[in-house]
């Protein structure tokens, strides 16, 4: 048996493997850039075929399936965004925030199923929840990505779809002087408002002292993006909405068939609203990594490290659009065959213009203290400590503290017009009482605001105790055994403070002579959403409004005052209103950990074999605090708003508890069929636990429950983990020096699925106005004298029939008034088990010393969880899951590279559950997405590197729908970016 002889180096090159999970590949990210060590001069490579070569080393040496993405040299990685950078790897795709990778999908599985880690520890998700934000972290700064596929006994639990582990730069591993200082100017081709040059700056140092045996290094980077989100949305859409009987046959088209009866086959779909928007953002992220290193003696090391984000995001946004009821409402519709509208015409409700600003702060920090100690020829132990918070505000905007909206417009409409019969963009056109199509701004009048904040917060202390024990008693293959013990305490929690519906509601009485015509400056729709068929000036409503978020502020506090509109009701730009509701929840999870893994090394058949086999075992304490209003009733302001009343200044304190355990055996095999081809077979078990949404125990009812939309939710604390039997096989060919193909075939078994049941049911005191016997005696009265029974127009007949509105002006359900039917959502685990599988194929070739150089891979998945469109019964299903491929190719030669890139996401089901949709849950999907991008670098001086970026060439959008393509759920244009920055580095 080999003894290992350790110098300070080397212990800095293994520790960094242990610190990376107990991998080798924290040994390749490091390694790689070391010019001399141990007196050995070893050839540096670097640059675009460096960090392929150094991937591709760490997928070949590995056991289990693992990928890798190197830094192509210090401070340079091969993407600008880290997220950017893993979906080159097979099977990983990415979801997108404001035209940035943001969160990554492994085999299907979305961000929640999957776990991120820092140099090997558990960081916390984004924010109040699991998944994790990959655009607010730099890429300077970290030498390597690595995604573990497979089971792993060592990892900490999370990553039912993978693990992922960043790995940052440590200088011991890499001893002497090393920096490198980068700046760039980015233009983003959709910005408006904002600076349209805006910069980044970067800086990454390593340096060693005394003998090597003091390292310091640090990385620090600044960001700004200015840019523009062009946009149109359905916040949902309703099934099976009541349909008028006395319309002329002229006036509908409905291909669904006819059964014996003469009644329609299948399910019919509306829109509830149409949305149109524009924002404004300006984006400044600044990232900052510390790590000291100290080796007093020989075999230990001790280092301490701090990572901090700070991410700012300010909005200013404008939108206009309508709302829409149904019922006897409906003056003509079409439907396709699958029942979903694309042409409907609809009296009542209104038309709005809305003005939005939020300044939203995204802030984490992770501190961490590692001790490595060679305690033998044989034997290493570690012991490390961290404690890391990600926190997210929505309110850091200093004058409001929330996310806040303003919404004018108008009730003074004689029909709507929704139209998705041609184009990619549905129109939707207001035909008002003032004989035009064209709202008036001397008719804009006050409908409501709206202020929200939703801070939250996620924290993980953790402390480990790992080892590895080299076997040199027994010569049975045995070649070294890793062991280890964890406690790890994470939280997550947040709170959500709603200011209600102010500033008086609807349009009755009516003060548009608050808001002067000068206050509006009209628009039209040339360049708006010109990058889909149907958009820019081609699209009805031909026209929007403009105004200033602080002017109307200003307007509003001084005419909407509590003495104009009396109860409670008056405007102010705070989430913390007396009409208000607050709420508040945490989730603590404390789980203790211990597991043992078994590296045995021997030949069958002259054929070598390499077997991992481990067991990690967890058991862990769940408590959920809930902090929650108290509800009492329903009151109807008119048209469709139906606002939730609560006791005031009462709220239910919940505490609930559950547990779980979990034993997760693996056992990896690979066998090297001859010296260039490896075949590998993994079994496993791996979780993901239930999100924070489901665990938080107590029951919600929507503050707004609108008719069709009356929705409240229930947590559950006991829900156990997600658990997913895993089974990979895959044959890798490597035929030369950075050159390789691979196939693998991949299967999950998943238990304790976790869906939503939602069940309709009452609540004690809770009387619904809708169909009670004022309502139906409404509606026949203003049917006999031949008008159209609106929503409007059964207010204000409840009204004349003898009903007074109370001090607040409302109507008040009576004790005659049947009671509300809530549909209450609770999550609960599955009975059945859940099957995905897929393929995965890979090539990666270098052509010869010519500088050129190719990969694509691609991903093939399938499964039984996949979303029935056409049922309307509760389903749980796999968000997450489609096929996806990326191409990349490059030049590399005399200083110059060139790299242009392709990333393709076939359609996937993004969640289940509209804002705005109906009971049934109905889904939404995103719509395929291809990206390229490129990159040119010219190193002017062995030093000194010029360099060109191009982020989405091709200006890919982002588009969803529901059911089917024809309900449409959104539409979002960003348009391409550029860079052109300057990069200056020295060893």
């Amino acid at each position: 048996m080999k003894h290992l002889q350790f110098s300070k180096k080397r212990l800095a090159v293994y520790i960094s493997a242990i610190l990376a999970t107990g991998t080798s590949s924290g040994v390749l990210a490091e390694e790689a850039t070391e010019v001399k060590k141990d007196n050995v001069e070893v050839i540096e490579v670097q640059g675009i075929k460096g960090s392929l070569v150094r991937s591709m080393n760490v997928k070949r040496d590995m056991s289990g399936v693992v990928d890798a993405i190197s830094a192509e040299e210090m401070g340079k990685f091969p993407d600008t965004n880290l997220a950017e950078s893993l979906q080159r790897i097979t099977g990983v795709t990415v979801s997108r925030s404001n035209g940035e990778g943001s969160q990554i999908t492994v085999r299907g599985f979305g961000p929640d199923f999957n776990l991120v880690t820092l140099n090997g520890r558990q960081m916390p998700g984004t924010g109040n929840s699991r998944s994790y934000s990959f655009e607010n972290l730099s890429s300077d700064g970290v030498s390597a990505l690595e995604v573990y596929k497979t089971a792993r006994a060592e990892n900490p639990t999370g990553g039912l779809g993978a693990t992922v582990n960043i790995v940052t730069s440590k200088p011991l591993a890499s001893p002497g002087e090393k920096m490198s200082l980068s700046a760039k100017a980015i233009h983003d081709t959709s910005n408006e408002e904002g600076d349209d040059v805006t910069p980044e700056f970067s800086a990454v140092y390593s340096n060693t002292f005394a003998d090597d045996s003091f390292g310091i290094g640090f990385s620090f980077n600044h960001h700004r993006r200015d840019f523009q989100q062009q946009s149109a949305s359905i916040q949902g859409w309703q099934a099976n909405v009541d349909l008028p009987s006395n319309l002329d046959d002229s006036k509908v088209i409905d291909p669904r068939p006819l059964d014996e009866e003469g009644n329609r086959i299948g399910n019919h779909f509306f829109p509830r609203d149409m949305n149109y928007g524009i924002g404004n953002f300006q984006r400044e992220r600044t990232n900052g990594h510390v790590v000291v290193q100290y080796a007093p003696i020989d075999n230990l090391i001790i280092s301490a490290d701090y990572t901090g984000t700070k991410a700012v995001t300010g909005m200013n946004s404008i939108g206009w659009g309508m709302w829409n009821d149904y019922g006897g409402n409906i003056n003509g519709y079409e439907l396709d065959e699958n029942g979903t509208v694309v042409y409907a015409d609809i009296s009542g409700n209104d038309g709005s213009y809305s003005a939005s600003r939020a300044t939203t702060e995204v802030e984490e920090q992770s501190f961490g203290l590692n001790i490595d100690w060679q305690v033998s020829d044989t034997l290493f132990l570690t012991l490390d400590y961290h404690d890391s918070s990600s926190e997210t505000d929505n309110g850091a905007d200093k004058g409001l503290g929330s996310h806040g909206t303003l919404v004018l417009g108008s009730d003074q409409l004689n029909t709507k017009i929704y139209d998705y019969r041609t184009g990619e963009i549905p129109h939707g056109e207001i035909l008002w009482k003032n004989g035009t199509n064209e709202l008036a701004p001397s008719e804009i009048d006050s409908h409501f605001s709206q202020f929200i904040h939703s801070p939250g917060k996620s924290t993980v202390e953790q402390l480990q105790v790992d080892g590895v024990w080299e076997n040199d008693l027994v010569d049975i293959g045995l070649v070294d055994v890793k062991f280890g013990v964890a406690r790890t305490e994470q939280e997550m929690g947040g709170s959500h403070a709603w200011s209600g519906l102010i500033g008086g509601f609807l349009f009755n009485p009516s003060w548009p002579e608050i808001f002067p015509d000068g206050m509006f400056t009209r628009n039209d729709t040339g360049d708006f959403l010109d990058a889909f068929d149907g958009g820019g000036a081609q699209l009805n409503p031909h026209y929007y409004y403009t105004f200033d978020f602080d002017e109307a502020v200003a307007r509003s506090e001084a005419f909407l005052t509590n003495e104009v509109l009396g109860g409670n009701d008056y405007f102010a730009t705070t989430a913390y209103h007396d009409m208000g509701t607050f709420s508040q929840g945490s989730v603590n999870e404390d789980t203790t950990s211990v597991y043992i893994d078994t590296s045995w090394e021997f030949d069958i058949a002259d054929f070598p074999v390499q077997i991992n086999a481990g067991l990690r075992y967890e058991q862990t304490d769940v408590t959920s605090q809930v902090l929650q209003p108290v509800p009492t009733s329903v009151w109807w302001k008119g048209g469709s708003e139906w606002h939730t009343q609560y006791l005031p200044g009462e709220n239910n304190f919940l505490t609930m508890e559950g547990e779980h355990d979990v034993f997760l055996p693996m056992l990896d095999l690979r066998v090297d069929l001859t010296d260039d081809i490896v075949g590998r077979v993994s079994w496993g078990k791996t979780i993901s636990r239930a999100p924070l949404g489901s665990l938080a125990g107590g029951r919600s009812l929507s503050g707004s429950p609108k008719i069709g939309s009356r929705n409240g939710g229930e947590g559950n604390t006991n829900l156990q983990p997600f658990e997913s039997t895993n089974f990979d096989l895959s044959l890798e060919y490597y035929y030369g020096e950075g050159s390789y193909a691979a196939v693998g075939f991949f299967n999950k078994d998943v238990e304790n699925f976790i869906g939503s049941q939602i069940t309709s049911s009452t609540i004690d005191g809770f009387r619904d106005i809708y169909q009670g016997p004022r309502w139906q005696q409404a509606v026949s009265d203003i049917e006999a004298r031949g008008d159209q029974a609106t929503n409007d127009a059964i207010f204000a007949q409840i009204q004349a029939n003898g009903s007074a509105l109370n001090d607040e002006g409302y109507l008040e359900p009576t004790a005659e008034d049947p009671l509300m039917v809530w549909d209450i959502t609770r999550p609960f685990n599955a009975p059945d088990t859940k099957t995905v599988n897929g393929f995965e194929v890979a090539l990666q070739h270098l052509i010869g010393d010519s500088g050129f150089g190719v990969g694509v891979n691609a991903t093939f998945v399938d499964g039984d969880v996949e979303f029935d469109v056409d049922s309307l019964s509760q389903q749980t299903p796999l968000t997450g899951l489609s096929d996806s491929a990326n191409f990349q190719a490059f030049y590399e030669k005399h200083g110059l590279s060139v790299k242009v890139t392709y990333a393709w996401r076939d359609e996937y089901l993004i969640g289940v559950g509209q804002s705005q949709g109906s009971s049934d849950n109905p889904p939404q999907f995103a719509k395929e997405f291809g990206q390229w991008d490129m990159s040119v670098n010219y190193d002017v001086t062995e030093r000194f590197t010029v360099f060109f970026e191009g982020i989405n060439l091709n200006n890919e959008t982002e588009q969803g729908f529901g059911r089917y393509e024809e309900q449409f759920l959104f539409a979002r244009e960003y348009g391409p970016r550029y860079a052109l920055g300057v990069r200056y580095s020295f060893n």
